[in-house]
């Protein structure tokens, strides 16, 4: 057995995301925030100064620096307390549903005293063509499936292997590159069902048998816990798109590139990720839809 301690560590860099540091261990962000609420308390005491006695300012001085250092320097969620308050700020006066259409549908609706529709969508997508090339940014990209692979598994060379030749990915990317990994809910009775069925049709009694148990176990997981599903995507330039799939199915990692349906799905679950996914295909956008099939 291979010593675990022995196994192959790849070290990233914690602050590879890190702006640049200008002055004083700060970036230029912070230097803005806490020059600008200095030079704006200066302002104000030069002009109001003489109208409250100088602890009063002292101690309103003290409070707004102690409140300027906070939010400069804090960090919430992996992100600096500036931008996560201001990311609350956005998101509590956005909208909650959105939706394919037009600005002037919703004004129109809301000046008629009618409800008031959602707002526009509007994403970085302009077309999806049937064979999976997305435009994005007037750009042809290529979405790519990719499954996963449990590196805890394998020898140390294996593992070494695999981090060696995920490294050589990265490094021969020459475009912009997105790698998505979620977790979504994943509802086990349709397996469950699945396997119940297919029950009888087997050739030996025992077999049915441990069918029909495993059945029972998929119905009581999907009811005691919270199953979840991993969908990894990574979008790839057009160009690259054949290297990329070549390049992670050498890791042992299946990787297939989605057409046009499968990207639209794909699109339709990452809008709304909570909704189960609809059975059947998708249309892409502008697709004439001749068949309609009937339960």
């Amino acid at each position: 057995m291979h010593d675990i301690d022995d196994a192959p560590r790849a070290v990233v860099p914690a602050n590879i995301n890190e702006p640049d540091r200008i002055a004083f261990g700060l970036t230029f962000r912070q230097l803005a925030i806490i020059g600008a609420v200095a030079l704006t308390g200066f302002g104000v005491y030069r002009l109001a100064g003489n109208m409250l006695p100088l602890p009063v300012w002292l101690f309103v001085a003290a409070v707004v620096a102690a409140a300027t250092v906070v939010v400069t320097l804090g960090r919430r969620d992996g992100v600096s307390l500036d931008v996560w308050l201001l990311n609350g700020i956005t998101f509590s006066r956005a909208p909650r549903t959105l939706a394919p259409g037009s600005p002037h549908a919703t004004t129109v609706a809301v000046l008629a005293g009618a409800t008031a529709l959602p707002a526009p969508l509007r994403t970085p997508v302009t077309s999806v063509s049937p064979r999976g090339v997305v435009t994005c940014d007037r750009a042809a990209r290529v979405v790519i499936a990719c499954g996963t692979t449990n590196i805890h598994l394998r020898t140390g060379d294996e593992q070494e292997a695999l981090l060696d030749g995920f490294g050589r990915f990265l490094n021969a990317l020459t475009g912009p590159t997105q790698i998505l990994a979620s977790a979504q809910p994943h509802d086990l009775s349709a397996d469950a069902h699945a396997v119940a069925d297919h029950a009888p049709r087997l050739p030996h009694p025992a077999l049915r048998a441990a069918a029909d148990d495993h059945a029972a176990f998929l119905l009581d997981l999907g009811a005691r816990r919270d199953p979840l599903r991993r969908h990894v995507l990574t979008v790839v330039t057009s160009a690259h798109a054949a290297d990329a799939a070549r390049a992670l199915s050498g890791l042992g990692v299946p990787a297939t590139a989605l057409d046009g349906p499968a990207v639209t799905a794909a699109l339709a679950s990452a809008v709304d990720p909570f909704s189960p996914p609809t059975p059947g295909p998708r249309a892409t956008a502008g697709a004439p839809i001749t068949l309609r099939s009937t339960p």
